[in-house]
């Protein structure tokens, strides 16, 4: 399998070379690349990767000063996997930094900061974050470019495999493999990771239902999402279904987007927007890998797709912007709403064609329409400024 560039490895690369010694987490689901890339800098520097999936490597980890000890002697760099699977983790994180200030990188699913939300609030001041996501469409061209002589052709086809296909490193690099077998491998990741890691982790109890939350909601893209519409349908809590939907959305599995609400009356919505972070994982919960122009779902699609890629290079570039969605009472609707810390707005209609941008939003903005022609370059705009 071709191991991809990722963008993060430059921040890791700079933070392994300066004078930082602030704990560098790098979070993100399951299969993103995180162990992958944990590997390439062990072997790149020449040390060893503990990988906290086992119990092993926990042990060596023990919150004693002689013991924090012999691993600092013994690695000029320590490269953690899987943090979230040590409970003490924080205490020994906390040690590390404090007595001996030697860099780290620990790998890892937000539980670690979720489930022991106190302790690890004593790292406050300590660390640093980035994210480790599937891939983004700036990544895969990166890395494709050089085989690439139409870039208007490759933007146009790298879209439509990601809104078949997803963008899991593991999926995007056996596109040469059968459709059933990849298939077979989203599959298993949403067995596996998405379901079955999430169930486990959180203690939760039933494991159908979870998976049931989820394709309701792969089947209302682009719409408001009601948590009671979805636990009447399913004979379940309402509070169960939410807090389901919120440990989705902390494991990077689903992106929230919010109302927009400004004091203006005629703006209404309690409800929020889910979309996935990966279509595959999405059409493998509903079963649908037809081409796109075959699907009634293609506008609900496209939506999804640029909103998990904006959200993507959101998080890669730390870029400083929310994003919402606007609805006025009479229903009239904006697809994306992006929100700069000085309140700048751009207010965004996503169309799988051109069309016309509405005149509803009522404070000042700037208006676009992502279209599948332009998205490439209104993405690059926003969020990869070339030098």
């Amino acid at each position: 399998m071709p191991i991809l560039k990722r963008t993060i490895e430059d921040a890791i690369g700079a933070y392994l070379k300066n004078e930082d010694t602030k704990i560098l987490f790098v979070w993100g689901p399951r299969r993103s690349g995180k162990t992958t890339l944990i590997d390439k800098f062990a072997r790149e520097l020449g040390v060893s990767k503990f990988n906290f999936d086992f119990e092993s490597d926990r042990e060596k980890f023990a919150p004693r000063r002689e013991v924090l000890d012999r691993i600092v002697k013994e690695n000029k760099v320590i490269l953690i996997d899987e943090v979230q699977n040590y409970p003490e983790a924080t205490v020994m994180l906390k040690l590390l930094h404090d007595e001996f200030k030697i860099k780290i990188v620990a790998t890892g699913s937000s539980e670690l900061r979720q489930k022991f939300s106190k302790e690890f609030d004593t790292l406050a001041g300590r660390f640093n974050q980035i994210y480790c996501l599937p891939l983004a469409v700036w990544e895969i061209y990166d890395n494709e470019r050089s085989k690439t002589s139409e870039r208007e052709e490759f933007e146009k086809q790298i879209a439509k495999k990601l809104q078949i296909w997803g963008a899991y490193p593991e999926v995007y690099t056996h596109q040469d493999f059968p459709e059933k077998d990849r298939i077979n491998l989203l599959q298993r990741m949403l067995d596996a990771y998405v379901l079955k890691d999430v169930i486990d982790i959180y203690e939760l109890k039933n494991q159908k239902l979870a998976k049931d939350i989820l394709t309701k909601i792969a089947l209302q893209l682009g719409s408001e999402v009601s948590v009671r519409e979805i636990a009447n349908s399913l004979g379940a809590n309402p509070s169960t279904v939410s807090n389901y939907i919120e440990i989705f959305i902390k494991n990077y599995i689903l992106i929230p987007l919010p109302s927009f609400k400004t004091n203006i009356r005629k703006a209404v919505s309690e409800n929020r927007k889910l979309y996935f972070y990966d279509l595959g994982i999405r059409n493998v919960l509903i079963r649908d890998f037809r081409d796109l122009e075959l699907r009634q779902d293609q506008g609900g699609v496209f939506e999804n797709f640029i909103i998990s890629e904006l959200e993507k290079a959101r998080q890669l570039n730390n870029s400083k912007v929310n994003m919402y969605f606007y609805r006025e009472y009479g229903g009239k609707e904006i697809d994306l709403v992006i929100e700069d810390y000085k309140k700048n707005y751009t207010t965004i209609e996503i169309k799988t064609v051109k069309g016309n941008t509405r005149k509803i939003f009522p404070l000042p903005h700037n208006s676009e329409i992502i279209t599948s022609q332009n998205y490439f370059e209104r993405i690059e705009a926003w969020f990869y400024p070339r030098p």
